[in-house]
This record gives C-alpha cells, sequence and structure tokens, in this order.
C-alpha cells in the first residue's frame, strides 16, 4: 500500500474521456513523476489527487482517508500541500509577507490566526518564518516584492510556503515551467535537498526530462487518460511505447 492510492478512476468532460480506469500507488518517501503528451490526462488527475475535481467513478485515498470532496483547508490538514504551475503568491506582497500567509486558514467563511504545523503561537509563527526563509535561501529579499523577484525565487517561494505547513505528500504541477537553465537546476537541487532532509513525498507532473530523470524513482506514463507504464527511470528511457507515446515527441536525456 502507498501513502497515495488511485483506483479505477474514470472523469469524463461531455464526450471526452479524460482519465480512463487509472491506477496508480505512491509509495512513501519516494519521488514519484507522472509524465505524458499532452492532453494525457496529467492535470485532471492531479486535480482529482487534491480533491478539486471528482472521479466519476474510483477512489483517491491518502494514508487510508478519501481525499474526495475535501475543502482545500481540509486536504493541507490531511498533510497534502500542492505548488502550482504558475506560483501562486502575491506580487504586492513582501517576500515575508507572502511567507505568513499560511499562517491563516478559512474556516466556516472566517480568516483566523492557526499554527503552522507544529507551531503554537503568533511570536513561534514569526521564527519560522524567518527560518523557512533562510533555509530556502530567501531571507535577505524579505522585504523584496514579491513581483520583483526571478521566476525561479517565486517557486522557491511558495515551496517554502508549502513546506511550513509540514506536509507528508508534496505535488509539484510543472515547476519548472517558463525557467531558465539556471533556475532549472537550482530547483532540482532544491528538490534533492528537501527529499534528503524531510520526511516527505513527493508527486510530479513535468514535461522536462532533464527534471524528471534527476529527481524521480517511480514515473508513471499517461497516454490518452489511462496508465501506459510505470517504472524505474532507466527502465522508462528505453521502453519502446514510451518513445512512441511520449519521449520521441519531446526533447531527450
Amino acid at each position: 500500500m502507498g501513502i497515495l492510492e488511485v483506483k479505477n478512476v474514470n472523469k469524463r468532460f461531455g464526450g471526452l474521456q479524460a482519465l480512463g480506469n487509472v491506477n496508480l500507488s505512491i509509495a512513501e518517501n519516494t519521488v514519484h513523476a507522472i509524465i505524458g503528451p499532452n492532453g494525457a490526462g496529467k492535470s485532471t488527475l492531479l486535480n482529482c489527487l487534491v480533491g478539486k475535481l471528482i472521479p466519476d467513478t474510483g477512489s483517491v485515498m491518502f494514508d487510508g482517508q478519501s481525499v474526495l470532496g475535501r475543502k482545500p483547508y481540509e486536504i493541507n490538514q490531511m498533510g497534502i500541500s500542492r505548488v502550482f504551475q504558475t506560483p501562486e503568491i502575491f506580487g504586492d506582497l513582501t517576500v515575508m509577507e507572502n511567507m505568513l500567509i499560511p499562517c491563516f486558514a478559512k474556516r466556516d467563511g472566517a480568516f483566523s490566526l492557526h499554527a503552522i504545523g507544529s507551531v503554537a503561537s503568533e511570536k513561534d509563527v514569526f521564527e519560522k518564518a524567518k527560518q523557512m526563509l533562510s533555509d530556502m535561501k530567501l531571507y535577505d529579499k524579505r522585504e523584496m516584492h514579491a513581483s520583483s523577484m526571478s521566476r525561479g525565487d517565486k517557486r522557491r517561494l511558495e515551496i517554502a510556503m508549502c513546506l511550513s505547513q509540514e506536509p507528508r505528500l508534496l505535488l509539484l504541477d510543472e515547476p519548472t515551467a517558463g525557467m531558465a537553465r539556471a533556475d532549472t537546476n537550482n530547483t532540482i537541487d532544491l528538490l534533492k535537498q528537501i527529499k534528503e532532509e524531510r520526511d516527505i513525498t513527493i508527486a510530479i507532473i513535468e514535461h522536462d526530462m532533464h527534471v524528471v530523470f534527476s529527481l524521480a524513482e517511480r514515473i508513471t506514463v499517461l497516454a490518452q487518460g489511462t496508465p501506459l507504464v510505470e517504472d524505474t527511470p532507466d527502465n522508462i528511457k528505453g521502453h519502446p511505447k514510451v518513445k512512441e507515446a511520449y519521449l520521441g515527441e519531446t526533447q531527450t536525456v
């Protein structure tokens, strides 16, 4: 049993079969990549994993609990954090102000201060925010408006915001999209560091094969909404069905 279990998931949008009988198991404390050509169903699957979409049939279980139909803050409380393809930060706020946003959760229509992860007081919240920025090498930029940051630093900030909630599962939707190669390599190094230092499972949807093969321990390939193959990176590289469905259409490793 994996920490995340997807069983017999189907999802249609009108006449389009976006996901067809998807089964997926992500083992705890691993980096698992989900790849496939455009239209393969990757984003639809990710939205099902975080409860944003409810499958027509099937189940999505995290550590034995269903994620389906839960509100975003409930998903976070379960131990799941998501990094979107476009960084979800507030450009008109400073880096520190963005870092403090995870301190607030919407419950019953109102926002209230609450603990970030294991932090219990407002003073501790600020101390933890400072520590997270230091860990992400962003503390010197704490007074900078987030809109002035490079895309790589924006992504680093968003990951810091997610990690402040101490998730057990971090879902990354094309975390290096639109980045220069230097920022991409820095993001790869950051994710490797996170994996080494934290008790965390990471699932990545990514088009950049350099990122996938630099990080992933297991890879699931989707094609037309259905898992085509799941294997180790070394076996995926040379798999003829994968080359036909995806790798041959994009950059090589």
